[in-house]
């Protein structure tokens, strides 16, 4: 793995405290491909920008190594590391113009050889055309919406060509339609150049809809690594399941397991299930996990016989969020929730159908 361009060999970082030793990364691996956007993703005290922080340089492991294109560069500062780090707060120069803001890595970087000024001058003009501000060259930062003070950033961040882009939280200070513009021309960008991304978020849906790969960080540690595809559908453990999108969970014993599929007794209703990593033991107690969207509230036009598992349902509240409604069933097997489009037909009381393949197993984690 130590092709990837970056690669965190378990690493882990200990900070002091007053009840002894806290470990904010624990033996964490990570391998990140060239030309990919990879997300750390995890609510606050994860160690998803601790994890970052190593990669950039800004903090030293106690243990475990960094490789950067192949390389050992653990101990090295973060000017030598060819990454670049674009924060939360942007750290544009008040004093400074758009362009000089944007020029000022290639003004005090370390080479052999002093850049000449017209090579600069052609390097803002570049930065500036691939993150389109070119006519913002001369305004100052407080004369910028949030939004193209986030551009100025990166711009300043790919005027040296870094190796890798490493991203902390960089669309959080913008308000939620400004940060989906911006999103999406963050994605495009990015293939558009083939450089690497690291980004560090806590919003689920951000990493999902940017992301080729994914690492679920909790506690410290990478509970997964995947595909947004893989990290919704597939969890590997109850915390990833319960903290990507929303879901059903019902618990209940393994009565018979194939390699195809496994049932579950769930409150004495038999449920058809599969386990996508291993083949749970007879009478172990699991947890099946339902996303929202794959249960179907059954009328006498649809045919039963279509759907794996039914259960009988009594419609308790509606809520509306947006072009679909989500409803809320008591059944024998539980509380269920369930989505549909917001025009379609609701009854009171209705049987609820779902299939085996969207009713998974959920990995204990261990």
């Amino acid at each position: 793995m130590r092709d990837s361009i970056v690669f965190l060999d378990k690493v882990s970082k200990i900070y002091p405290s007053a009840t002894g030793e806290v470990y904010a990364v624990r033996d964490v691996t990570i391998a990140v491909q060239p030309g990919e956007f990879f997300s750390l993703l995890g609510s606050s005290g994860s160690g998803k920008t601790t994890t970052l922080r190593l990669i950039g340089g800004f903090e030293i492991p106690e243990y475990g190594e960094v490789y950067i294109g192949g390389e050992t560069v653990t101990t090295l500062p973060p000017y030598r590391r060819n990454v670049h780090t674009v924060f939360q707060n942007y750290a544009l120069f008040p004093h400074l113009t758009v362009a000089q803001n944007i020029a000022y890595p290639l003004t005090i970087a370390k080479v052999p050889q002093k850049i000449p000024k017209s090579e600069i001058a052609d390097r803002v003009q570049e930065a500036l055309r691939m993150v389109r501000i070119t006519e913002l060259s001369d305004r100052k930062p407080s004369q910028l919406s949030g939004g193209q003070q986030q551009r100025v950033a990166l711009a300043r961040a790919l005027i040296n060509r870094p190796k890798v882009l490493l991203l902390d939280e960089p669309l959080s200070a913008l308000d939620a339609k400004i940060r989906e513009e911006v999103r999406q021309e963050l994605r495009q960008l990015q293939q558009q150049i083939d450089l690497t991304f690291i980004y560090v978020t806590h919003d689920q849906e951000e990493a999902l809809a940017l992301s080729d790969r994914i690492a679920v960080m909790s506690n410290g540690r990478v509970e997964q690594i995947g595909t947004p595809q893989e990290i919704y559908s597939r969890p590997a453990s109850p915390f990833v399941a319960q903290f990507i999108g929303k879901a059903n969970f019902l618990t209940g014993q393994v009565i018979e397991s194939n390699t195809e599929f496994t049932w579950v007794n769930v409150n004495n209703t038999n449920v058809k299930a599969i386990a996508p990593t291993q083949k749970p033991a007879i009478g172990e107690t699991v947890i099946l996990m339902i996303r929202p969207e794959h249960l179907k509230p059954l009328d006498s036009s649809t045919e039963h016989s279509i759907y794996d598992n039914q259960t009988a349902g009594k419609l308790k509240s509606i809520t509306y969020i947006g072009q679909l409604l989500e409803l809320h069933f008591d059944t024998p097997i539980g509380q269920l929730k369930a989505t549909q489009l917001g025009n379609s037909k609701t009854n009171s009381e209705q049987a609820i159908g779902w299939n085996a393949e969207d009713c998974i197993v959920v990995p204990n984690g261990n």
